[in-house]
């Protein structure tokens, strides 16, 4: 896993189960760091994964969001639905508010994200959104290759 090679900590929504809990139990497998953090709610029923470094339970999805955001040096969202979404526009847009100086990438396995891409750049040509806001993501489909482009240069 190339998370726990490089030796970098894992934040996520703390399940066990779906791609994240897969991701979560493979950096875990190679000795990795993972900080999970989980609503209440979420933990009763996604059924909060039992063997993170850390998991951190608490009472809100914005809670939930503000500790990932600030435990987190980067940003990487992979192929999800709604949350997924959401997480990843509010990232964004606190990017862009200048809320946080983190970088933000979006692994786009199997051309995933193609549609929403396509969306982000027909707003831009719409004039709804000014082509610097597109530049606050990284986008890439090589895992290796989207780690190396968030970590700060040496």
């Amino acid at each position: 896993m190339v998370l726990a090679n490089q030796g970098l900590r894992l934040v996520y929504g703390g399940g066990q189960v779906g791609l994240m809990g897969t991701v979560a139990d493979a950096v875990l497998a190679q000795g990795g760091n993972v900080l999970g953090v989980i609503t209440k709610q979420l933990a009763r029923t996604e059924i909060a994964h039992p063997r993170l470094t850390r998991l951190e339970v608490v009472a809100t999805m914005h809670e939930r969001k503000a500790l990932m955001a600030a435990e987190a040096d980067a940003f990487i969202a992979l192929p999800g639905g709604l949350g997924t979404f959401d997480e990843l526009f509010e990232i964004l847009t606190w990017s862009q508010l200048e809320i946080h100086a983190k970088p933000v990438g979006m692994l786009n396995t199997n051309q995933y994200f193609d549609p929403l891409i396509s969306m982000i750049d027909h707003a831009i040509e719409e004039g709804f959104c000014p082509r610097e806001q597109r530049e606050l993501l990284i986008i890439n489909d090589d895992p290796m290759e989207m780690i190396q482009g968030l970590l700060p240069s040496q």
